[in-house]
């Protein structure tokens, strides 16, 4: 295995990826945000709802899980401005917040399909 046995090699380099990361102060936010997207059922959830909005219910039904599972991961999603949602009389419909959700998982599906 190898070992490196130098200090550096490229100090430029090291110091552009510092100056890098100290303008980048939202690492760690995004880093919480692909974990979140890391849990399978919390993605399948996401995937449905790519098209169409819909109801704790629908979900639930869709994925064949408890409702209370379902508003666990939800509230999850959108506590994380991943998931929006909007009421019509008593029931709660559920989509994505924007397009940005929607590129990401869409080029991580390509991205696998590749």
């Amino acid at each position: 295995m190898d070992n490196c046995k130098c200090i550096s090699i490229n100090d430029k380099n090291i110091q552009k990826s510092k100056e890098l990361l100290k303008k980048s102060p939202n690492i760690e936010q995004t880093a919480k945000f692909f974990k979140i997207l890391g849990d399978s059922t919390r993605f399948k959830i996401i995937f449905i709802l790519l098209e169409n909005e819909m109801c704790v219910c629908d979900i639930a039904n869709t994925l064949n899980m408890s409702h209370s599972s379902i508003s666990h991961q939800l509230k999850v999603l959108r506590e994380n401005r991943v998931l929006k949602n909007r009421k019509e009389g008593k029931i709660v419909y559920y989509s994505l917040n924007d397009n940005h959700v929607k590129n990401i998982i869409l080029q991580g599906i390509l991205h696998h399909n590749h």
